[in-house]
């Protein structure tokens, strides 16, 4: 089956391609407020009407928050399973909207032509770049190049709750030879990009008790251990003069990245410079001797995200305080275990505690990164059908975040996942005025019809 008139068909349709987003979009499918329940029953209800008026098997599947859509059609190549989520951000403050947030339109910028509504970027347009690219080939060939199962949450935007347990249940209908998650961008909204790497998550409060009361300074300092110094000791001692981290063993499970990945990633000329200055800042402040990218996609970090203790309000109040805590999250990757990474931790942070003081842990999630074996052959394919639709080569890149999702396919399905998608760094998503280009729309669809394509292929 050949690609080129799928691709003429999506030209020639775009105009009805957005009608039916518009049609999705104006659903206000906001997942984290019960007030939308109803709502987000509506925007399953509509994904499987659409997935069946293209004679796919859909059906919405119950659980104990939004519902699942889940949908299967048959071809000859191999399996793939598509993931995408219905629900969107809470639309406030909604006085900073320049228009309805529910009621999209196309808008024409400086930059070209926009769709702007919630859900535009994340993940509605998203996910029906590739909705359409199947109606396409479904319209030209009168079936899909490879069997495909569809799934689309409704719990994303507030936490996933159901999504574990759904997979638990699901796992052998859900298997696939590779998954494909929509949920990412260009690179420097230029670059298409296949995301194979995403840090892993570890989160930990530390409190450090030392005397039973705050103490008057003039009658007690000096002589009485004050806790917010040796929280900041403690603080101190996570990291060296060249910014490595400190922590036994943090390093184990930390891989070399390839040379030909780290020569894609010095070809996208990624300039430190004006990322840094946009937030105005100037130095690269990580591990000395590696580049702005390497260290926010294949190192791990260890940041203090809050600190508090002692007087804090208007004024000055001359008091030693019976309590200092701080909130410290690790990004990790590779094969780093956070379990035993938070055990080491507290064994640091216990043993430069003195012995006037007493330190408290409360651990706030921890989950392994996820790294993709990009020596499936897939991979390099889809690679190669991006670099066709877009005038920058496409390269394998990592992602400073998390997204669960990936990891939990890998564990719980035994699949790998190809993150790929056409968002732009000035989306605004979870902001008002979210928007999606439309060329992202439209060149989406297109790309994800040549990755049908592709992996199809021999």
């Amino acid at each position: 089956m050949s690609v080129e008139p799928v691709l003429d068909r999506i030209d020639s349709t775009l105009s009805d391609s957005l009608d039916r987003l518009k049609a999705f979009l104006r659903i206000p499918s906001i997942s984290t407020d019960p007030a939308f329940s109803t709502d987000c029953e509506l925007a399953a209800d509509w994904l499987v009407s659409d997935l069946r008026s293209m004679g796919i098997e859909a059906e919405k599947r119950p659980t104990p928050g939004h519902p699942m859509v889940v949908g299967h059609i048959d071809g000859p190549g191999p399996h793939l399973l598509f993931y995408g989520h219905y629900d969107v951000q809470p639309v406030d403050p909604l006085d900073l909207w320049d228009n309805d947030p529910f009621d999209p339109q196309v808008e024409d910028t400086p930059k070209g032509q926009v769709l702007r509504g919630r859900g535009a970027a994340d993940d509605k347009g998203q996910l029906m770049t590739f909705v359409e690219a199947c109606r396409a080939w479904i319209a030209e060939h009168g079936s899909l190049p490879c069997k495909i199962t569809f799934f689309f949450e409704g719990e994303e935007e507030s936490g996933s709750p159901s999504l574990v347990p759904f997979l638990r249940e699901n796992a052998d209908e859900l298997k696939a030879d590779v998954a494909l998650i929509c949920d990412t961008g260009l690179f420097d909204s230029r670059v298409p990009a296949i995301t194979t790497m995403l840090r892993g998550m570890l989160q930990e409060e530390i409190t450090i008790t030392g005397p039973s009361r705050d103490l008057h300074s003039g009658m007690y300092g000096g002589a009485a251990i004050n806790p917010i110094r040796v929280l900041s000791r403690i603080i101190a001692k996570l990291h060296d003069d060249t910014g490595r981290i400190t922590i036994p063993a943090f390093y184990d499970g930390v891989p070399d990245i390839p040379e030909d990945i780290l020569n894609q990633w010095d070809a996208l000329e990624f300039d430190h410079s004006t990322f840094l200055g946009d937030v105005g800042l100037s130095e690269l402040a990580g591990e000395a001797g590696r580049s702005a990218l390497e260290m926010l996609w294949s190192r791990p970090t260890c940041e203090v995200n809050g600190i508090g203790g002692g007087y804090q309000g208007e004024g000055f109040k001359t008091v030693l305080p019976s309590k200092a805590s701080a909130k410290i999250s690790f990004r990790l990757v590779g094969q780093q275990d956070p379990l035993a990474i938070r055990e080491n931790f507290r064994q640091m942070v216990t043993e430069l505690v003195p012995d006037d003081c007493d330190v408290a842990f409360k651990g706030h999630g921890a989950s392994q990164a996820s790294v993709m074996s990009i020596d499936n052959p897939a991979f390099e394919k889809a690679r190669v059908a991006l670099t066709e639709e877009w005038p920058d080569e496409a390269a394998f890149i990592g992602s400073g975040g998390s997204i669960p999702v990936a990891g939990y396919f890998q564990t719980m399905l035994g699949t790998e996942s190809m993150l790929i998608g056409f968002g732009k760094d000035d989306d605004q998503i979870h902001s008002p005025n979210e928007k999606y280009d439309v060329e992202s729309f439209h060149k989406g669809t297109r790309s994800w019809a040549r990755i049908l394509a592709a992996l199809s292929s021999n």
